[in-house]
C-alpha cells in the first residue's frame, strides 16, 4: 500500500522528477515534453512511471495522441510550479529580468474578436523588446480559466468583467464603446435606427446580443435580419448592402480603410463594456508577469481611447 502523501520523505524522491511533471502537464504529450526537455521519449515515460509509483496516482491518461491530467495532477500542478519558480529565483540570487533575453513565450487567451484590437500593437512591442518571445493567442475557456493560469498554460487572459475564483486577480484593461457601421452615410435618429435591418453578431447560436439586451430594458426592438459570428464577415454584408451593424468601435476603425463603411454615431445610449486582464495570484510577483501586465498598460494608454 502506497503511503499517504504527508510520509512521502523528499530525501527520498528526485525533485527532477518534478520538473518532468510540470512539464507534461503544460504540453499535454510525452513527444513534445521530451523535446522540451531534451529527453528520449522512454526517459519522460520512466520518470513519470517513478512519479506515479512514489504518488500513488496515475497523473495523466492517454488520449488520442496526447494525455490528460488526473484531478490528483490538477491539484498538484500548481504547487509544483510555484515551487519550481521558487527554486529557479533562489538559484539566480540578484538576476534582474530582462526581457529581451529571459522572455521566450507569451499565451495569452482572449475571445476571437478581440485579436485583432490586442495582437498587432502587442506583437510589435514584443518584437522590439523582447525579440526572442514567441506568442500564441489561445481560445479562452472561461470554465478552465483559473486552472489554465495556475498551470501556467496561459500566462493572461482578457475577458469581460466576471466572477471568479480567489486565486484569479484581474483589473480593467480597454473600454469597448459602441458605433453603427452603415454602407453609406446616414445621420440616424432613433427612429431611424429602429426600423433599420440589422446585422447581429454573436459566436453563440440562439439568445440576444449585448445590444438587443440593453435595447429590451429600454423597451425598445430592431429588427435582425443576418446573424453570422464575426464582425469582419458582417462588416462585409454591411459594406454592400442596406443593413446596419451596431459593433466596437476600436473594431470598426480598424476594418474600415479595407472594408470601406461608414461609421455612424449611435442614436441611443448603450453603456461601453469594460475588458479586464486575468493572472493567477502565484504570478503577482512574477518578473515576467509584472512585466507583460505593465506592456498592456503602455499599450493601451498610448492608444489614447
Amino acid at each position: 500500500m502506497n503511503k499517504p502523501d504527508a510520509q512521502i520523505a523528499l530525501n527520498r524522491l528526485d525533485l527532477n522528477l518534478f520538473r518532468v511533471f510540470d512539464v507534461v502537464y503544460r504540453e499535454r504529450s510525452l513527444t513534445r515534453s521530451a523535446e522540451v526537455l531534451s529527453l528520449s521519449q522512454s526517459a519522460v515515460s520512466h520518470a513519470l512511471g517513478r512519479l506515479r509509483q512514489r504518488l500513488g496516482d496515475p497523473l495523466f491518461l492517454r488520449q488520442g495522441r496526447g494525455v490528460l491530467p488526473t484531478p490528483r495532477a490538477d491539484a498538484l500542478a500548481p504547487a509544483v510550479q510555484q515551487a519550481l519558480g521558487c527554486l529557479d529565483s533562489a538559484l539566480r540570487p540578484g538576476h534582474r529580468f530582462d526581457p529581451a533575453q529571459d522572455l521566450r513565450r507569451v499565451t495569452l487567451a482572449m475571445p476571437d474578436e478581440l485579436e485583432p484590437i490586442v495582437l498587432p500593437a502587442l506583437v510589435s512591442a514584443l518584437r522590439r523588446r523582447a525579440p526572442r518571445a514567441s506568442v500564441a493567442s489561445v481560445r479562452l475557456d472561461r470554465a478552465a480559466l483559473r486552472t489554465d493560469l495556475a498551470a501556467g498554460r496561459i500566462d493572461l487572459a482578457i475577458d469581460v468583467p466576471r466572477s471568479v475564483d480567489a486565486e484569479v486577480m484581474h483589473q480593467p484593461l480597454i473600454q469597448h464603446r459602441y458605433c453603427v457601421v452603415g454602407g453609406r452615410r446616414l445621420r440616424l435618429n432613433t427612429e431611424r435606427y429602429l426600423a433599420a435591418e440589422h446585422v447581429a453578431v454573436s459566436s453563440r447560436r440562439s439568445g440576444p446580443t449585448f445590444e438587443d439586451f440593453v435595447l429590451d430594458r429600454l423597451g425598445l426592438r430592431r429588427q435582425v435580419a443576418l446573424r453570422c459570428q464575426n464582425y469582419e464577415a458582417a462588416c462585409r454584408v454591411v459594406a454592400a448592402s442596406d443593413l446596419l451593424l451596431t459593433m466596437p468601435r476600436r473594431h470598426a476603425e480598424l476594418l474600415r480603410p479595407a472594408l470601406g463603411f461608414h461609421i455612424l454615431a449611435l442614436p441611443l445610449q448603450i453603456p461601453s463594456i469594460a475588458l479586464h486582464l486575468y493572472w493567477h495570484r502565484q504570478a503577482e510577483s512574477a518578473p515576467a508577469s509584472q512585466w507583460l501586465r505593465r506592456c498592456f498598460r503602455e499599450l493601451i494608454s498610448a492608444d489614447g481611447r
